[in-house]
């Protein structure tokens, strides 16, 4: 499992942002930290609180020169839904190929839902440098990050 500490693995994707675009993981590293945030999936309760409350957060992220990207196992076309519905101004990453989820190790089956395959709820800030300078994995994707410590990790990366 990625840890604090390590070097963040990159990945390539597909990216909503009100478009679908390639993504590369690379092409984000040095502009400020990159917070990365995997959910399991759009349109569920968890998930959207998730995602609105780091949109809550944009302006303090914003402040730290850090650039949130939400990743999921969704299709762009449905996570760009998704950001419409929540009015969400940051970018969804669309790993449908769960290329993101394998490396940071954060496959979960959540049999109740049907979910196979899915995106641990979970957050990495990653530095200029690549190295992950914060991680927090949910033992449960019901429980939702604490937004102060991860805007604080934001702010020493």
């Amino acid at each position: 499992m990625v840890s604090t500490g390590d070097e963040a693995p990159t990945f390539s994707a597909t990216v909503a942002n009100g478009e679908v675009e390639a993504f590369d993981l690379d092409d984000e590293l040095g502009d400020g930290p990159v917070v990365l945030a995997f959910f399991p999936g759009a349109f569920t309760p968890p998930c959207s609180n998730e995602m609105v409350a780091l949109q809550d957060h944009l302006e303090d992220f914003e402040e730290t020169g850090a650039t949130i990207y939400g990743i999921s196992a969704d299709s762009a076309f449905s996570q760009n839904a998704f950001r419409d519905e929540h009015d969400l101004e940051f970018s969804l990453v669309s790993d449908m190929d769960r290329d993101a989820i394998e490396a940071y190790d954060q496959r979960i089956d959540i049999d109740e839902l049907g979910l196979l395959g899915v995106a641990n709820r979970s957050v990495f800030v990653v530095d200029d440098d690549g190295e992950v300078r914060y991680s927090w994995v949910a033992d449960d994707p019901t429980n939702e990050p604490d937004y102060a410590e991860l805007v604080e990790a934001a702010a020493s990366a």
